[in-house]
């Protein structure tokens, strides 16, 4: 018997990732293989990378990539809808590899206009849920508040929608992004002051939606501070390092919608990144200035941890396989 086998990075221990030798999956019914072509690195992978209490290691071969795409490469015994060789981004949990599976119904066909170009469709299609969620239109006034990947894609779908958006970021290559992708005005925040002393004590909360895409306890307060009265507050920042503090007596003196833009549900997922791939074709949205960093795959822990470190330029790291 001949066994396949294929390189996937394996998150050994913190701070350590190893490309290994493993068996390459088989499709079952209504699963697709997919040789990958790359997949984007997400903020919420740095948390496994560095470790917490609640990680147990080694991590799954390919674990935890989620923002892979790729050539349909085997077809499970009832698949019918894509065919070997088609182009796909697609929903999974360990897409640090050279092949991953997914269920059919959570894959996304990539046209030939974007043949040669990366298309990581996952966080792609979070911020158009984002977007969605935040019900922004024309004339409104909306903060920004971190102005990294989801940041400046959200930055983009505020600006096209008609409303005057102000981008806060600590970083001035973040700040010339969002300038680039629309932002009417833009504010530097200073790591060496409080966060809530940019907020101006003569006009108050000016803003009818505050997005925090950042998931610190800080811009979390800062969001608070600036949403006016009847305000949306809309949380997309991954809050995932445990317990969040919140001014439940503004929330309710100001009469607040807060609104949990995460999703859960796939099918929610893809229409956001369908959603995404319209944008692309149509020049609503070009996210290629995002993509600052790539890295082949055996560096994945170099990619890892300029994503946790956040250089100047950095805004989204690839790993190309």
């Amino acid at each position: 018997m001949v066994f396949r086998f294929m390189r996937s990075a394996v998150i050994s221990q913190p701070f350590c990732a190893e490309v290994s030798q493993v068996a390459t999956p088989s499709p079952g019914p209504g699963e697709i293989r997919v040789k990958l072509e790359g997949c984007g690195i997400c903020g919420s992978n740095v948390p496994p990378w560095e470790g917490r209490p609640w990680f147990r290691y080694p991590l799954e071969a390919g674990a935890p990539g989620h923002e892979g795409w790729g050539f349909v490469d085997a077809l499970g015994c009832d698949v019918h809808e894509f065919a070997l060789g088609e182009r796909v981004a697609f929903l999974s949990d360990h897409a640090f590899a050279e092949y991953d599976l997914a269920p059919a119904n959570q894959c996304l066909r990539l046209p030939h206009e974007l043949d040669g170009k990366p298309f990581p469709a996952e966080p792609l299609g979070c911020a158009m849920n984002v977007f969605r969620r935040s019900s922004i239109r024309r004339g409104e006034r909306v903060a920004i508040i971190g102005v990294g990947f989801l940041g400046a894609v959200l930055v983009r779908l505020a600006a096209n929608a008609g409303a005057r958006v102000t981008a806060y970021s600590r970083r001035p290559a973040a700040i010339r992004i969002a300038e680039l992708f629309g932002a009417s005005e833009t504010v530097k925040l200073h790591r060496d002051s409080s966060l809530l002393a940019c907020v101006d004590s003569v006009t108050g909360a000016p803003f009818d939606c505050v997005i925090e895409a950042v998931g610190k306890q800080e811009t979390l307060d800062l969001a608070t501070q600036l949403t006016r009265e009847r305000g949306r507050l809309i949380i997309a920042g991954y809050h995932q390092d445990g317990w969040r503090r919140v001014d439940m007596q503004l929330w309710n003196w100001r009469g607040l919608d807060v609104i949990n833009a995460h999703e859960r549900d796939p099918k929610v997922y893809l229409e956001g990144m369908q959603a995404a791939l319209d944008a692309v074709l149509s020049g609503a949205l070009d996210p290629t200035p995002l993509y600052t960093h790539t890295f082949p795959l055996e560096e994945l822990g170099m990619a890892l941890e300029t994503t946790r470190r956040r250089p100047a330029e950095m805004l989204k790291a690839l790993v190309l396989t």
